[in-house]
């Protein structure tokens, strides 16, 4: 067992590379922008590389790579550069998502399939890349964590989704089993399940005063939550201070799921 570390390097990143997908906006540019601010060289993948290159103008540590997760090759590029340049992966951050259809009913076999292929599929493959390359003697154990959210936990009607909530759930599952597989080779493997954070995706929801008001009313803090609010829950999680935990799903959600 290693020595103790002072409080105040547990939640450093330096040395270390991290992946962060859907980082050209909301809450993956915010845990790009994070992981860098904690040290790590971050690589930074979207579509929108004209919105990557605006973030990476933020920090000289983030490097941004056009990316279309439900390609495979894009995916295997997405290993490959960081690889390349930095010799290692350290930390995974599988952010990007699709919304999918609110109705079942208007959802198509082919739709719905299409959101599990950028949700879950995705995820499953990026982590897959980064657990099977060689790591370095002595490198620190390799952090996989799976952005899920509150739909996969529970419903949100009449505001869910069906292939949305399906793959957030899928994505809980897919969790845990990677971490009981991998766990023994010293890769960790959570998620974070965020509840109603003011991003691009929710911006409809929070511009409207009556669901606005039903997220307020449903959680114990009595407001939707901010960007910066993750950042912690992201740090434990991609650094040695979560040294021993693996197979969790961490919520973090006002208080939403207590109720």
């Amino acid at each position: 067992m290693n020595a103790p570390r002072p409080a105040a390097e547990l939640f450093s990143l330096r040395g270390r590379t991290a992946l962060v997908t859907g980082a050209s906006a909301g809450l993956g540019a915010r845990f790009a922008a994070v992981l860098a601010q904690a040290g790590a060289t971050v690589f930074a993948a979207a579509r929108r590389l004209d919105r990557l290159k605006e973030l990476a103008d933020s920090d000289p540590r983030i490097h941004p790579v056009a990316c279309d997760v439900s390609q495979e090759a894009d995916r295997t590029r997405l290993v490959d550069t960081a690889r390349a340049a930095t010799g290692r992966v350290d930390i995974l951050v599988n952010n990007a998502a699709a919304s999918g259809e609110t109705r079942a009913e208007d959802e198509s076999p082919d739709a719905f399939a299409e959101v599990l292929g950028v949700n879950l599929t995705a995820p499953f493959h990026l982590a897959r890349l980064v657990a099977e390359a060689p790591t370095e003697d002595g490198a620190p154990g390799r952090s996989v964590i799976n952005i899920s959210s509150i739909l996969g936990l529970v419903t949100a009607a009449p505001l869910g989704g069906a292939s949305y909530s399906a793959s957030k759930a899928g994505l809980i599952g897919l969790t845990r089993e990677l971490a009981g597989q991998w766990g023994p080779g010293g890769t960790r493997v959570n998620a974070l399940a965020p509840g109603w954070f003011r991003t691009e995706m929710t911006a409809d929801l929070f511009a409207d005063e009556r669901s606005s008001r039903w997220v307020e009313r449903n959680t114990l803090l009595r407001r939707g939550g901010e960007g910066q609010e993750l950042d912690g829950a992201l740090l434990f999680l991609a650094s040695d201070a979560s040294s021993y935990c693996t197979g969790q799903i961490l919520t973090v959600d006002g208080g939403w799921t207590a109720r």
